[in-house]
């Protein structure tokens, strides 16, 4: 993957918060959200949390759920957010991990 200036890795992380606040907002699913900055956190009815946030000097997403902390790469071939370990895409773990925590199906798109 090609390394990012820090403008470009501020406009993409920036730009991917938002679109996990559309995605939300858009589902079906009862997740309140608050964007505090660089920190995006998810609540659910069980009051458990995913917390998103903007790594800048790793220039990576981060997400902490209950399974565990996961680890985001841009890559600028595919447009989107890669988990470094696996490779999946950002939005597909998130649905996963959402689902997961609610008890109920949720896809963020």
């Amino acid at each position: 993957m090609t390394p990012m200036n820090e403008a470009d890795f501020q406009r993409q992380a920036t730009a991917i918060l938002g679109r996990i606040e559309e995605a939300i907002e858009t589902s079906d699913a009862d997740i309140d959200f608050e964007n505090s900055g660089d920190i995006l956190t998810l609540e659910f009815t069980n009051g458990s949390k995913i917390i998103v946030n903007k790594q800048a000097a790793a220039h990576q997403i981060w997400v902490a759920a209950r399974s565990g902390g996961l680890h985001y790469n841009f890559d600028a071939t595919k447009k989107y957010w890669v988990n470094d370990q696996n490779g999946n895409e950002l939005f597909a773990e998130l649905s996963r991990l959402a689902s997961e925590q609610s008890g109920t199906r949720v896809i963020l798109l």
